[in-house]
């Protein structure tokens, strides 16, 4: 009798996939690169999906949820593919609303995948058994129940293809766990990004080129939407091929490079009040644009406004419009352009009134020199700027968290290119910012990463340093720490005579909580260290903190109160 030395042949059937890898394939066919999480049982067969992916997919965990799914949402908003947060079930779940509502109000494309309790002891009271979706329903594009294993595969593809489509914004879907751990084969193949572009109407774009034809001061104003809609391109051509000046906000910021002579956002007032023809691109008429009411003042006839947004349900309901499209973006910039070419004047000359505009701009940055190079003890605010601007790269990622130190950062901070800007958008979720200095590391390896805190802010998420040095994700971050809620302290103040709740201890060294985390950091108190501190973080090669302290009567000039 002989024997095969090779031994018997392997006849098991491979084991068919687990619902975790039904839902990472469909995830990656859409691009993603990398989970944002908080570990929980509820959620295991996602990580065990990306643990055995060829390649491996990066699980990066964190110290509370609300920074996956910030850095998920920023993950989206730099890439502009929907980012990814996973997280376990109940309150692993609803830690992640504000920044959930934060997406849905900045436009950004994002899916978080939640736990939930198993559906074999729904109704019996098993751990954090709860009943998410509807809780997220008002802040979401969707919010659905994956219910058996066969659901989780389309059920996640049209999450992402909802969230990644115009106008853009988060999907949640929770998947029951016993669903999630059951194994079952599938026959569903993603399609991934097929996103279709909505047509604008080409008609209402020839009315406005119209009436920017017979404009004599007009303005355009550049959002968010723009970057998003990877419009930034068509954007640029039609301002340097017009003349137009331009006003930028949000992710706007940077399509028109600092420094460039169209560019007036210093002359903002100005630009606003004696405007005849405001054009709104890619943000809605919210607070920040007046709600889109312009001029009008000291008895001035109004400025006319125009919106054009990314898709027609963006367009505003309630302002007075005098002309309105949506749809793509590039369409919109290439359409409008060829529409004021081939009017019977061709392009206007509008150079008067940017030299107007221009004037004010080299006005307010002779003020503004003052400032940044304030030398007052204690340190104003824009005395840190003054320091960071000139250390700054052009493909620097600068990300603001914070209300009276950020703001001034709106202020003297002119990105080079687009994609460098970070804020947490008209929601104004203060915390955001660790988990957008996580993305923008992963995202633009390359880049310096500034992180600018103001001091309650750092409070929100400073333990999630602990992230930044587990996965080896060197950010910079300056805190201007005037030992208070400076957005608070000043106007309750004004409005009551004293204020309450709006101080927090003196000089915190929130230094050296990085430095404890396993990081570096400093604390600066005087105006002519700052430069050398922020020299040394950017050479540290770790997370690295310089704590700034600043002056909190040195408040920010606000125009607006959000109201």
């Amino acid at each position: 009798m002989t024997t095969d030395p090779a031994g018997p042949a392997d006849t098991t059937t491979p084991a068919p996939p687990h619902g975790g890898i039904h839902a990472l394939d469909v995830a990656r066919a859409h691009g993603v690169e990398q989970m944002f999480t908080l570990s929980g049982a509820h959620v295991f067969p996602l990580y065990d999906a990306a643990v055995q992916a060829e390649p491996a997919v990066p699980i990066i965990d964190v110290r509370h949820e609300p920074t996956a799914v910030f850095a998920a949402e920023a993950i989206g908003k730099l890439t502009r593919t929907p980012g990814l947060a996973v997280l376990t079930a109940g309150p692993g779940v609803t830690n992640g609303v504000s920044p959930v509502a934060q997406a849905s109000f900045a436009g950004s494309p994002l899916v978080v995948v939640g736990g939930r309790a198993p559906n074999n002891r729904w109704g019996t009271g098993s751990l954090q058994e709860l009943d998410q979706p509807p809780i997220f329903s008002t802040i979401s594009k969707s919010a659905t129940t994956a219910r058996s294993v066969a659901d989780i595969a389309p059920t996640i593809d049209e999450a992402f293809t909802l969230a990644g489509s115009s106008h853009r914004g988060p999907t949640f879907v929770d998947i029951p766990m016993d669903e999630f751990f059951n194994s079952a084969p599938t026959t569903y193949t993603s399609e991934g990004n097929a996103v279709s572009a909505i047509e604008p109407d080409a008609d209402a774009l020839r009315e406005v080129a119209a009436l920017l034809a017979a404009a004599e001061r007009p303005v355009l104003v550049l959002g968010t939407d723009v970057w998003a809609d990877r419009a930034e391109e068509a954007a640029l051509h039609f301002v340097t091929e017009t003349g137009i000046p331009v006003i930028s906000n949000g992710m706007g910021r940077g399509i028109v490079p600092g420094g460039h002579p169209q560019l007036v956002t210093k002359a903002r007032s100005t630009s606003f009040t004696r405007a005849d023809l405001v054009i709104v691109v890619g943000t809605p008429l919210d607070f920040r644009l007046g709600y889109g009411i312009f001029g009008g003042k000291d008895g001035a006839t109004a400025a006319r406004t125009v919106h054009l947004a990314d898709s027609p349900g963006q367009v505003s309901d309630h302002a007075e419009l005098a002309g309105s499209a949506g749809g793509d973006l590039t369409t919109v910039f290439t359409t409008l352009l060829a529409a004021l070419q081939s009017t019977s004047g061709g392009r206007p000359d509008w150079t008067p009134w940017l030299s107007t505009l221009q004037d004010e701009v080299a006005a307010a940055t002779d003020r503004d020199r003052g400032l940044l190079s304030a030398a007052s003890d204690p340190i104003h605010p824009a005395r840190i700027y003054g320091e960071l601007l000139p250390r700054l790269a052009d493909d620097a990622v600068v990300i603001g968290d914070g209300g009276d130190f950020v703001s001034f950062a709106g202020k003297f901070v002119e990105p080079k290119r687009p994609g460098g800007w970070l804020d947490p958008g008209p929601y104004g979720c203060l915390g955001a910012g660790m988990g957008a200095a996580m993305a923008a590391r992963i995202a633009r390896p390359s880049s310096q990463v500034v992180l600018l805190y103001g001091d309650g802010a750092a409070g929100m998420s400073l333990m999630d340093v602990d992230t930044l040095v587990r996965h080896r994700l060197p950010v910079v971050m300056i805190v201007g720490n005037n030992s208070a809620w400076g957005l608070e302290k000043g106007p309750m103040q004004w409005l009551y005579g004293y204020d309450v709740a709006a101080d927090l201890a003196p000089q915190t060294r929130y230094d050296q909580v990085v430095t404890a985390l396993g990081g570096g950091g400093e604390l600066v108190t005087d105006p002519q260290e700052i430069g050398p501190a922020i020299d040394r973080a950017f050479a540290s090669g770790v997370p690295y903190l310089v704590n700034v302290m600043t002056d909190v009567d040195a408040a920010y000039p606000r125009a607006t109160t959000g109201i």
